[in-house]
């Protein structure tokens, strides 16, 4: 392996625009929008919130022509094309079906929903309105992941015997806070935890079996986990996650014929170094964007898909994504927070 593979991905810049509309204008809404419109040709035409304030002080701070005192009047809007939904995990299925009754594609923060059980009801209400639906795992449609897919195709590991990754950073207990609130989607998987198992289904797949254990908050939702996954192909994964402390987040693959290590924090553009017998090969994001300016990179991608008719993204399709929130589930009953 003398060089490693040139990043296949949907330009930022230059291709199909849509016009999206924000459901709950939070932190994370204010980073997507901040580098949606810094980076890339896609603009938000529409916000809503609950608080007609809070829609009116965003609109004006991004230079969003309408806002919004409901959700509601958002999805009716017929200048809006796509949907990004952005509330707290718990609101996610109801907000993701309001948008798709109307008739619009939608981008569902990660996790897509609270349990497998309600990311089915998702899905299968997109399939049936023949409307785009994905989740928002916005580090899949980064440089690097596009990278490490293309050397997991090509064999270039040889057999994946094994993956380590560990996400996490310390949260001061709050039991109002929605880290640490069961009716708000706390917990560490579904908040962080849902980066570390996603990495491991990207390289090896569905697990055939999944142990874990883990320590409960005194809301009953886990604030850390540690996971062993197995699979089919004989290879293990080891996951964990927390809000007790915090992780580099630098996973590894190691395979029979070479070993990728992350140098850099692999939810965000980063990098990594490919090593094999005695060659190294290193490789790092030169796009400019750091830490969640990478989220534009799903949002460009969405637009190409639906430019292209399609209704699932080819990179983590709604199976994906139910499966996904499955193997979360096992975790979360094995560690006593369902």
């Amino acid at each position: 392996m003398r060089s490693l593979p040139t990043p296949n991905v949907t330009p930022l810049r230059g291709g199909p625009v849509l016009r999206w509309g924000v459901l709950a204008p939070g932190e994370i809404a204010n980073d997507f929008v901040t580098t949606l419109h810094g980076n890339t040709d896609q603009r938000v035409h529409g916000v809503a919130s609950r608080s007609a304030e809070r829609a009116a002080a965003f609109a004006a701070k991004h230079g969003i022509p309408r806002h919004y005192d409901s959700y509601e009047q958002l999805v009716a809007d017929p200048g809006i094309d796509v949907v990004y939904v952005a509330a707290p995990h718990s609101e996610h299925r109801r907000l993701a079906l309001l948008a798709i009754a109307a008739g619009k594609h939608v981008l569902i923060e990660k996790p897509m929903a609270l349990n497998a059980a309600e990311a089915t009801d998702i899905a299968e209400a997109a399939r049936a309105a023949g409307v785009f639906a994905m989740e928002a795992m916005w580090s899949r449609y980064l440089p690097q992941s596009s990278v490490i897919g293309q050397l997991l195709d090509d064999g270039a590991f040889g057999d994946v015997r094994l993956v380590t990754v560990s996400l996490g950073w310390p949260a001061v207990f709050n039991a109002a806070h929605r880290m640490f609130d069961p009716a708000l989607g706390g917990g560490a998987m579904l908040d962080a935890g849902v980066y570390s198992l996603w990495f491991a289904r990207f390289v090896l797949g569905a697990p055939r079996s999944v142990q874990a254990a883990g320590i409960l908050a005194p809301t009953g939702v886990e604030s850390q986990a540690v996971a062993t996954l197995d699979y089919a192909s004989g290879a293990q994964a080891a996951v964990s996650t927390s809000v007790l402390t915090s992780t580099p987040g630098l996973p590894t693959i190691n395979g029979t014929d070479g070993v990728l290590t992350f140098t850099k924090h692999f939810v965000f553009p980063a990098s990594f170094v490919v090593t094999s017998g005695s060659e190294e090969l290193a490789w790092a994001d030169d796009s400019g964007l750091v830490g969640r300016g990478g989220l534009c990179w799903q949002a460009t991608a969405l637009a190409q898909y639906v430019n292209d008719g399609l209704t699932e993204s080819p990179l983590h399709d709604l199976d994906e994504s139910i499966g996904l929130a499955s193997t979360i589930d096992e975790v979360r009953t094995q560690v006593g927070a369902l």
